[in-house]
């Protein structure tokens, strides 16, 4: 029991770190959206749903194009310390400072990531009308929603399970 436990919150570390490093995906030339599997389609969408004008979609296109150039370079520190965070969890010892360490680091680079995809966020909603956002954060409540929906079902099951 007790090895199964330790094997349970291995696991458990190595999802936590893996997720850590999440925001790389932001500079990902490829998405795995469901429409298509291009980054920005379900955006483009959503643009379609509130009735966005040509310009408007133009604008919010480069806005987005700005923060995935800018996320590009964070993508690379993003692996290299995913790199080094399996590394850690690989050694003979595992050393808990440098683990630390290294969760710091992917802390920090999440934050920055999450500051510029926030950044670009705002500078699209002004684009928009107040009317166009509040159909689009109507949607994206919606969609949350149902999100949250399958997570609890997934949930259920899991606990059914395991």
């Amino acid at each position: 029991m007790q090895s199964s436990l330790s094997l349970k919150s291995l696991v458990l570390a190595i999802g936590l770190v893996l997720s850590a490093a999440a925001p790389a995906v932001f500079a990902m030339p490829h998405g795995g959206g469901p429409r298509g599997g291009m980054p920005g389609m379900e955006l483009m969408h959503a643009l379609d749903d509130v009735g966005a004008t040509d310009a408007q979609r133009q604008q919010i296109r480069e806005i987005f194009k700005s923060a995935r150039e800018d996320l590009r370079s964070q993508r690379e520190q993003g692996q290299a310390l995913h790199k080094q965070m399996l590394q850690a969890f690989g050694a003979t010892n595992v050393d808990a400072n440098a683990v630390e360490a290294l969760r710091k680091q992917q802390l920090a680079l999440h934050d920055a990531a999450s500051q510029r995809m926030t950044r670009a966020m705002v500078e699209a909603a002004r684009v928009l009308s107040p009317e166009q956002r509040a159909k689009l954060t109507e949607r994206m409540g919606k969609r949350m929603e149902r999100m949250h929906e399958r997570m609890q079902e997934r949930s259920r099951g899991h606990d059914r399970n395991g």
